[in-house]
């Protein structure tokens, strides 16, 4: 069977191109469609259908401006809503891609929509499954996201609908099944997503432990949930996006490739309100920076963390980018729902500092100046990374303020002494250096290399924590 997985890593996404005889499907499509109309065109192949699992909570889905390229039909499983032309499909409905057939199977528990296609052959032999965020690699959809859009779908009610979906719906399928989730690991919407993105049903059903066999639909609830911890704010406003609609992907690239010389760039800063986002290299950022600027480097993790920390998709942002990435860094943001970018300054942080222009440093030292400091400043260290990394291990006495969700610890850092903060590599404190300092908290120095390279010193450290000790 031709299928083909297009995953994109820094947002841990699986999209999946079908085709056969001159017609093709896309699941899943990304924001940016023109790299499914051009695998098409590689097959001089028609997409005829555009399935969705589900409506996505931690991306833009490109069905729409799919659909309006191609005249494809997009295809949502049974339950779904969406305020635009789409075949709303039944369970167990089938769809003719070329020789091949795509099944409907309604498996609610993510969201109550979520949806799973069965891929069968040319021969009529069942290929695989096309999973969305029910079933991934070593684990499940979280089942708690739905809730943020509609209050009635609880947690408990949600997990219930899953178990029963995978053991009535997935579990009996024939165990040579491949399974094609929609994500991998560093995905939020799951807890304990394998780094590989494909495997066997059957092999699933021996390592995955909510297929475990044995188990209950109140051991799966309590096991499902467990260790979830709070999804990224803007995750709802995505889901209505994908329920609603959205600009055109093209415009959006249009009216935000909008370069501003050093004054103009200011004018707007201090006009429109907006952010601004400073996205190179955290080194770069540490040696000179806008002040109060926000530092989410587009080389890290970079969509997930703006959409968690920014949050709010509508808000004004104003970009420091790279000279000749403009337009990657546009297209990841509108990944994820931010399409109000205002410009971004024309010629870099360079042309900001050759106009003259006020600009801010961090303090960083090495983590050999950290050792030979610790003991003195051992109450003013904080720990950025997120708790599972905290609770494995962690440098003595150090305080967990996870960047995820920083603005609540704001009270917890000193105002009048200085104070260091590290994570794991060096990424996530200069983005919590950069939030602290534009609310005015300047006392603090970052610790360079982070938790990997304080590791390597003399610096005691603490292996485990019981998480009944954390805040």
């Amino acid at each position: 069977m031709k299928i083909e997985q297009i995953y994109t890593g820094c947002l841990a996404h699986a999209a999946y191109y079908l085709e056969s005889n001159g017609e093709a499907a896309v699941f899943d499509p990304l924001r940016e469609v023109q790299p499914y109309i051009n695998r098409a065109k590689l097959d001089d192949a028609k997409i005829k259908y555009i399935f969705e699992t589900h409506f996505h909570a931690d991306f833009v889905s490109g069905h729409l401006d799919l659909k309006n390229k191609t005249g494809a039909d997009i295809v949502f499983g049974p339950t779904a809503k969406p305020n635009y032309e789409a075949i709303v499909a039944e369970d167990g409905q089938v769809f003719e891609v070329g020789a091949y057939k795509v099944k409907v199977i309604h498996t609610p528990g993510h969201t109550m929509e979520s949806t799973t296609y069965l891929l069968i052959d040319e021969n009529g032999e069942e290929h695989g499954i096309i999973t969305g965020d029910t079933l991934f690699i070593g684990d499940v959809g979280r089942p708690d996201l739905a809730q943020k859009v509609v209050a009635e779908l609880t947690q408990e009610k949600l997990a219930s609908h899953l178990y029963d979906s995978l053991r009535n719906k997935i579990m009996p399928l024939s165990d040579d099944l491949i399974v094609y989730p929609n994500h991998g690991a560093g995905s939020a919407c799951g807890k304990n997503m394998s780094k590989e993105t494909t495997d066997t049903l059957g092999n699933q059903k021996k390592t995955n432990y909510a297929l475990r066999a044995d188990m209950t639909k109140e051991e799966f609830i309590e096991e499902v949930l467990a260790g979830l911890t709070e999804p990224p704010g803007y995750f709802p406003q995505n889901v209505m996006m994908n329920i609603k609609g959205y600009e055109s992907f093209d415009k959006v690239m249009i009216k935000s490739q909008n370069p501003l010389s050093p004054r103009a760039f200011e004018v707007a800063a201090n006009e429109t309100e907006a952010i601004v986002l400073d996205v190179r290299r955290h080194e770069d950022f540490i040696k000179g920076h806008i002040p109060r600027s926000i530092f989410i480097g587009m080389d890290g993790n970079f969509a997930p963390w703006v959409g968690a920390l920014i949050v709010d998709v509508t808000q004004p942002i104003l970009l420091v980018i790279p000279r000749g990435r403009e337009e990657e860094v546009v297209t990841r943001l509108s990944r994820v729902g931010f399409d109000n970018v205002v410009g971004y300054l024309d010629g870099g942080f360079d042309a900001w500092k050759n106009e003259g222009m006020e600009y801010d440093t961090i303090t960083s030292i090495s983590a050999h100046e950290f050792a030979k400091i610790y003991e003195d400043n051992k109450d003013n260290i904080f720990d950025v990374r997120r708790e599972g990394e905290y609770r494995a291990e962690h440098v003595n006495l150090a305080k967990l303020t996870p960047l995820d969700y920083l603005n609540n610890y704001l009270s917890e850092f000193p105002e009048d002494e200085t104070f260091y903060l590290h994570c794991a590599g060096g990424y996530r404190s200069v983005i919590a250096a950069s939030i602290l300092k534009s609310r005015g908290i300047h006392n603090l120095v970052d610790v360079a290399g982070g938790y990997g390279a304080i590791r390597k010193t003399d610096v005691p450290t603490t292996d485990y924590v019981c998480p009944s000790t954390l805040k």
